[in-house]
């Protein structure tokens, strides 16, 4: 990490549940918090929670010097939605088979 720079990841006690378009894409009590320094709280779901049946790959890929590369999933009218880190940094190895949803699709119940 940089200096000044925290990643933390902790079990969540919440329910999260994933909607779009009235369409529940996910549904956890299982879910993963990240916080990370100069970024809102994340939820990382694990892939057997998550409508994989609905996503499609897409070609989209970034790089966090921090977590590593993340990958990228769409719905037909939602590009890059999900995105996860299917070989996460050693600090961050526990978000590894966890999907993470933009914040304003996620509602905690």
């Amino acid at each position: 990490m940089a200096e000044g720079h925290t990643i933390t990841i902790e079990q969540t006690d919440d329910r999260v549940r994933v909607v779009h378009g009235g369409e529940v894409l996910a549904e956890s009590e299982r879910a993963l918090v990240l916080r990370e320094t100069g970024c809102p709280p994340r939820y990382y779901l694990p892939a057997e929670d998550v409508r994989l049946d609905l996503l499609t790959p897409s070609e989209t890929h970034t790089y966090c010097p921090f977590k590593g590369t993340a990958s990228y999933w769409s719905l037909p009218n939602a590009a890059d939605l999900v995105w996860a880190y299917p070989e996460p940094k050693p600090e961050v190895a526990q978000i590894k088979d966890h999907l993470c949803f933009y914040e304003y699709e996620v509602e905690t119940v």
